[in-house]
């Protein structure tokens, strides 16, 4: 189980390759990305906060019921911190599993858990202002 949390960008490609490198008992590996999005045109930054100590427990939580609800290998999800621009990789969940359907699935349940109860706050900065994002 790989967890991150970090302000640096990453390469999803690079993640994804060295995840795959270690799966040598999976017949699946999925692989999710989220980006930054600017669904208007007005997004300058998005800044995304958090308390360590409750995240790094919440994410560690959800991968432990990932793997006991699915028969995964492996896991890994990275979540960014800091000021992040449009189209940047804000996120990554990946799953490895003997079977493409409990890959789907936990990586499914990962993204959903990431954008709707991961404790991170996230404040968009536009040209008019700032405001914080509801979950």
């Amino acid at each position: 189980m790989d967890i991150r949390i970090q302000s640096a960008s990453f390469d999803p490609g690079e993640v994804l390759s060295a995840f795959t490198s270690r799966q040598q008992r999976a017949g699946a590996v999925v692989s999710f990305t989220g980006l930054v999005r600017d669904l208007d045109g007005a997004l300058e930054i998005m800044e995304i906060e958090h308390y360590p100590a409750m995240t790094e427990k919440a994410l560690a939580e959800i991968a432990k019921e990932a793997t006991e609800r699915w028969p995964l290998l492996d896991v890994l999800i990275l979540h960014r911190l800091g000021a992040l621009s449009p189209s940047e990789p804000i996120m990554m969940v990946a799953t490895a599993s003997a079977h493409r359907k409990a890959a789907f699935e936990a990586a499914d349940f990962l993204m959903d858990y990431l954008k709707s109860r991961a404790p991170f706050w996230k404040k968009e900065i536009t040209r008019e202002g700032a405001g914080w994002v509801a979950a």
